[in-house]
């Protein structure tokens, strides 16, 4: 192994071979912990140590970097204080996900790094993200993303590097190849020669380094840094090196022929870069030893403060309150606001979204709208149009055919303090990208403090004859996901005043649009900036015989049943929020009329439906006077074919519904 010291001082040299030391120790200690049973679980990176140490080293310390599960490195490099990592893989409450994550499954905002998720690939498109904040910020910066060879074979890998060189995006993907992905090998993982020859296909430069070199991997992403920068450009290095212990200790290394050991044991990145300070006299024996000694001290210091923390006492009330980033509080516009929309002109669902859109946009300059074909096109349905020109194609952007990769860059943006907008083209697409919004997106809060101040836009429902991947009903998906808000409005007034509402949120909203409503429906919504607070529900129409628990399509079947029946007196509560729900005002009704009817277009089983009446069984049972029914679209994919599309749906069993309620 040769190390070329280029202009680096001694000094520097010393301080990388303490830097490469401190994970090299920690990491014998943490073994030792884990026999003693003192930690649960530890991912080994020893031998891979100086592509983690020269990478972060390499950086500005506010350059955020996405690291994996075996980059130790990274974190002691960034100088986060040892006893407070110990208290992170203990467990405990003073770590830094305050118990909630384990090893190296967690971020720090202060530190530039950003949490992994179990998946690997996503984090890859989250530097993506931050490369565009800090290029639409001029920020001379670049994010760095770690990636294993087995990361490679990931979707998100593909979609993450794909947009990084379509967009121009100064990142920098790294990615250790130690030869196995657990149990593995390379050779069937993927059949080029090298991974690096995959960056030809993106059209990005790329380099193949030695991992074990400190002095290789420093002095290349100090450049590869510089090209990022000043050409707007990804860039993709290799990193060749090998896990000395298994992927994690429990897996064993039986899998690894043993005369691997042999040749990478001599590759260690730790001995031969001792030994090169030796032979060029930067270091004496004695120096050396004293680093090591002195560094073994600081550990065990560090130590006994962790293990003085004390044991966690859960709190109920905590744990669901940090769920959630803390929200502004959002005050229900009074009936007199609402008299007043009715001296404007009336506005379609679509005019109101639109409007609603636009004015988010003049409010907030750091809010990025991203979606398939939004730009000059104005997406399919025309929401966007006339966007780019007005607000410009670095905040109106088309992106390619990559809904996980998008997400994930809309989470990238947070981190730098920008607000996202991401539009499914329908809102069936979202299944692509479900993993980046249910563990990503929904659960940043909850393990580290980070808020996810993205607005994803799904234009939903059936209808219109669109068949069974344009048109389902998908959002009971999202609403057991903790973390995530779901919004469904029915009206132009709401769909305004809650769009606008869920881009002051910092959390991730889910913003359901039904397409058969765009352009069927008008009614007053006033022209003016204003918010309706998530989570309420809104009594459309009093009633007293029975109530209808419903929500988008369902309110205007709800409504349209009433105009016609009127020797029923009927409720209609507008439930507008999905997640939270307004359990105040459903208890309201069931207290009111004693008869609840949940109407819903998507499919029966396992649908909101469910969750509100075994919540109204659970909490008003006395106050209930029949069981509570549910009407439901056929648990079914939904047809093509115009005929049967009404078939399934649940306006075509709402008259049955309502008479079997009304005559029990």
């Amino acid at each position: 192994m040769e190390f070329n010291r280029k202009s680096l001082t001694d000094t520097d040299l010393i301080n990388l071979y303490r830097q490469l030391l401190l994970p090299r120790l920690i990491e014998e200690k943490m073994l030792l912990l884990l026999r003693q049973g003192k930690i649960s679980k530890w991912f080994s990176g020893i031998g891979q140590e100086a592509i983690a140490v020269g990478a972060t080293m390499a950086l500005e310390p506010d350059e955020w970097i996405m690291p994996l599960h075996r980059n130790l490195g990274v974190f002691t490099s960034r100088k986060m204080p040892l006893h407070k990592l110990f208290m992170q893989w203990q467990g405990n409450k003073e770590g830094y996900s305050k118990g909630r994550e384990r090893s190296f499954h967690f971020g720090s905002k202060e530190h530039f790094i950003c949490g992994m998720i179990s998946h690997l690939g996503p984090q890859l498109a989250i530097a993506d993200g931050v490369a565009l904040a800090n290029q639409l910020q001029q920020k001379q910066k670049v994010a760095l993303a770690f990636s294993g060879d087995g990361g490679t074979s990931e979707g998100d890998f593909h979609e993450a590097l794909n947009v990084a060189a379509v967009w121009n995006l100064p990142v920098i993907f790294l990615i250790e190849n130690n030869g196995y992905g657990l149990s593995t090998p390379v050779n069937e993982q993927y059949r080029c020669k090298n991974l690096v020859d995959k960056a030809l296909g993106y059209g990005m430069e790329a380099v193949q380094i030695d991992g074990n070199n400190i002095l290789e991997v420093y002095d290349t992403i100090r450049g590869v840094r510089d090209y990022c920068i000043t050409q707007q450009k990804p860039y993709f290095i290799e990193c060749m090196t090998f896990r000395m212990r298994g992927h994690e200790e429990a897996s064993g290394t039986k899998y690894v022929p043993h005369e691997l050991f042999e040749i990478w044991g001599e590759k260690d990145p730790v001995k031969n870069y001792e030994q090169y300070l030796l032979d060029a006299q930067i270091l004496s024996a004695q120096a050396i030893d004293e680093i090591r000694q002195n560094t073994k001290k600081e550990i065990e210091l560090e130590l006994q403060i962790a293990f003085q923390a004390p044991a966690i006492i859960p709190n109920t009330d905590l744990e669901l309150a940090d769920v959630y980033a803390p929200a502004p509080k959002i005050t229900e516009p009074d009936e007199t606001f609402r008299l007043q929309a009715t001296s404007q002109k009336p506005h379609r669902l679509i005019d109101a979204i639109k409007e609603g859109l636009d004015q988010a946009m003049e409010k907030y300059p750091n809010l990025i709208l991203m979606g398939q074909d939004i730009a000059e096109y104005g997406g399919v349905f025309k929401i966007t149009e006339g966007f780019v020109e007005k607000f410009g194609k670095n905040r109106v952007r088309n992106t390619p055919l990559c809904e996980s990769a998008i997400i994930g860059t809309a989470l990238g943006l947070s981190l730098e303090g920008f607000k996202s907008m991401v539009e499914m083209q329908f809102a069936d697409f979202v299944s692509v990208g479900f993993n980046q919004i249910a563990n990503n997106l929904a659960k940043i809060h909850y393990r580290w403090g980070q808020n996810a101040d993205v607005v994803i836009r799904m234009p939903t429902g059936a209808g219109v004859g669109a068949g069974p991947f344009h048109s389902q009903s998908n959002e009971a998906w999202f609403t057991h996901v903790p973390g995530l808000k779901v919004v469904y409005p029915a009206t132009p007034f709401d769909a305004k005043g809650l769009l606008l509402a869920a881009f002051k949120d910092p959390n991730p909203v889910l913003f359901f649009e039904h397409k058969a409503l765009y352009r069927s429906i008008s009614s007053y919504a006033p022209n003016e900036y204003y918010e309706i607070p998530i989570g309420k529900a809104h009594v459309i129409k009093p009633g007293n015989d029975m109530s209808i628990i419903t929500y988008g399509a369902g309110v205007h079947w709800a409504l349209q049943y009433t105009a016609q029946h009127t020797e029923t007196d009927i409720e209609i509560l507008d439930l507008r929020s999905l997640q939270p729900l307004d359990y105040e005002n459903i208890s309201a009704t069931v207290h009111k009329t004693g008869k609840i009817l949940v109407l819903h277009e998507d499919t029966l089983t396992g649908g909101i439906g469910a969750e509100i009446s075994a919540w109204i069984t659970e909490h008003c049972f006395e106050h209930l006077d029949a069981p509570v029914l549910r009407c439901a679209s056929l648990d079914t994919p939904i047809p093509f074919n115009t005929a049967l599309e009404q078939n399934f749906l649940a306006s075509s069993r709402l008259e049955a519904a309502i008479q079997k309620l009304m005559h029990y």
